[in-house]
């Protein structure tokens, strides 16, 4: 079993610490256990440039630090494997109403370099490193499939009032609402840490979909404060399957309402 963590943020993005850097994101991740962090801000060319001088494979799909990059005091042992990932907030009109829903992307490192090309000529991805795109959830989800068709998009913090799929002020009723004919490429959906594991059970929509957490860490040391509990492989098509299958997501670790309690089983 290992703990996933796929959410988080770079120093490129706003109201985030300067050190969520690749080094001080090992650092912590190694101090709390964590096996699989995502690099959060693909889309962010200087942060890619940094993935790409301070990465290397270290598995199908996953990365690693450099050697020589570690920060003194870095704990022993295996160090945590990186998954290429980056969280867009989609702001745009459907019937009507201003949608505001965010998404969490996770594409191959080279089709990151194709996407966020693609996604330059809809709109500005160099301020800031969770863009602001005017651009449909739906038809986000239909190129990010044209450009990595490996790639798993997930709704990110779908609770979430302002910000997210089922967010009260801006948002949809049903997965299908919100992605059209589309609905069935998303399989899995971070729940975010307005909801619980038994708060989304009790949604018959959410049935078929497996249910993620992850952080959203904006500074290293809130690192795993929400995460996925795992038996896979560390690699990223054994990520996927899971995200896809629910074999082997055991769980995640949730923050509120009870801190720090795991929620095996019955995740999907």
């Amino acid at each position: 079993m290992y703990i996933a963590d796929l959410h988080i943020h770079s120093r490129f993005s706003r109201a985030t610490s300067r050190d969520c850097d690749l080094p001080h994101l090992d650092w912590w991740a190694r101090r709390k256990g964590i096996q699989l962090i995502g690099t959060g801000d693909f889309t962010h060319p200087a942060w890619r440039a940094e993935m790409r001088e301070q990465l290397v494979p270290a598995g199908e799909g996953v990365y690693a630090l450099r050697e020589g990059l570690t920060m003194e005091g870095t704990a022993p042992g295996a160090a945590p494997r990186f998954v290429v990932t980056g969280e867009i907030s989609c702001i745009y009109k459907r019937h009507g109403r201003t949608r505001k829903v965010h998404n969490l992307i996770l594409p191959s490192l080279e089709a990151a370099e194709e996407l966020s090309v693609r996604l330059e000529a809809i709109g500005n991805i160099h301020s800031d490193g969770r863009p602001i795109l005017g651009l449909d959830s739906r038809d986000l989800l239909e190129l990010t499939l044209e450009t990595c068709p490996e790639a798993e998009f997930i709704p990110a913090h779908i609770w979430t009032p302002h910000f997210a799929m089922f967010g009260a002020f801006s948002g949809f009723d049903t997965v299908e609402e919100c992605f059209g004919d589309l609905a069935d490429q998303i399989h899995g959906v971070e729940t975010g840490l307005s909801s619980d594991p038994p708060m989304n059970w009790r949604v018959s929509a959410l049935d078929r979909l497996s249910l993620l957490s992850h952080s959203d860490a904006h500074s290293p040391s809130r690192l795993g404060r929400e995460a996925d509990l795992l038996d896979t492989g560390l690699s990223y098509p054994e990520l996927v399957q899971a995200i896809r299958t629910g074999e082997g997501l055991l769980g995640t670790l949730e923050f509120f309402p009870e801190e720090g309690k795991y929620h095996l089983d019955g995740h999907r």
